[in-house]
């Protein structure tokens, strides 16, 4: 290494190189992905290690990949690759240009009820615009906003939950709430809570046994009972909505489910369902890198995904 002071100024070519690095996990895979030739590349990391005066990439086995200093220069490439595409955002709004592509992560029953409407405003609104898109839990899906995997994540999160991934896990992030997804009891059609149609409350079901959902839901749901003073006996779990109805449909147990899950398919029969306090139901948030709303293709795809979640949930953000 050169005996020279280090000078820590980064470029942003050096700033993708190095991050394509730490994606690809070596050097050719870098050059490949930025459209460079490998010669190139190995002569800017190596002319970047120079100035530092310490190494970015080690080579272990076959694979390259990032020493510590190398990934401090990836972790924040992403923030500085958000700040240049939003800057570029802008003044392709000065020039009325809407177009590119906006890649999302949503929770499952986001898939079959908030996609497909949002599809359809973006394809009737923003033709130009591209969206594409990736189940994941809420966890997963702000960790990949967070490594500039995903644009905007649509997550949800239950009140009270004492790991709500939009806490400290979120924070540098842009965070909004859009929209309320309330909370339904799902009981067996000929079940004493059955009838009526206003919100039951949870407490009396304490004697019955229990279909739990994902993680997540069975998390809440042991939050709820343990709020009513009891502790549900949870016979059977699964994060298939269709199977948590059928077992209820054969008298096997009683169940929650959010409303947007019991929206996507039809209600089977010999099933009802009925609303939980308005305090149990959960918040949907759109979760997005600092300052990515400045870029018009992602700010329209997030207010197209306000309006569609209001839409299906007869909520918005602003309720409490």
């Amino acid at each position: 290494m050169s005996m020279s002071a280090p000078d820590y100024r980064l470029d942003v070519a050096e700033l993708r190189i190095v991050r394509a690095i730490a994606d690809g996990g070596s050097i050719t895979a870098a050059a490949t992905s930025l459209g460079y030739s490998q010669p190139a590349v190995s002569q800017q990391v190596k002319r970047l290690e120079q100035r530092l005066g310490v190494p970015v990439v080690e080579r272990v086995g076959r694979r390259m990949r990032l020493t510590e200093a190398g990934r401090v220069i990836a972790r924040h490439a992403a923030a500085v690759a958000t700040v240049i595409e939003a800057a570029s955002g802008e003044l392709a709004e000065l020039a009325g240009l809407r177009s590119g592509t906006v890649r999302m992560v949503g929770f499952p029953s986001a898939s079959p009820t908030v996609l497909p409407r949002l599809m359809d405003r973006l394809a009737q609104a923003e033709p130009g615009l591209t969206l594409t898109y990736v189940e994941a839990e809420p966890p997963e899906a702000i960790a990949d906003v967070r490594a500039d995997r995903a644009d905007i994540a649509l997550t949800f999160g239950y009140p009270g939950d004492r790991s709500d991934p939009h806490g400290e896990s979120a924070r540098g992030l842009d965070t909004e709430v859009i929209g309320y997804d309330e909370l339904l009891a799902v009981l067996p059609a000929d079940h004493p809570a059955a009838g009526g149609a206003g919100p039951i409350e949870i407490a009396p079901l304490a004697d019955e046994d229990w279909i739990a959902g994902c993680p997540r839901c069975r998390g809440h749901l042991l939050e709820v009972c343990g709020r009513a003073g009891f502790v549900p006996a949870i016979r059977f779990e699964t994060d298939n909505f269709v199977a948590v109805e059928q077992l209820v449909a054969q008298g096997i147990g009683v169940a929650t489910l959010p409303g947007l899950a019991v929206s996507s398919f039809p209600v089977l029969p010999g099933v009802v369902t009925r609303p939980l306090p308005a305090s149990e139901r959960r918040a949907i948030h759109a979760v997005s890198a600092g300052g990515a709303g400045r870029v018009p293709a992602v700010a329209s795809v997030l207010g197209h995904l306000r309006a569609v979640v209001g839409e299906l949930t007869g909520t918005g953000a602003r309720e409490n």
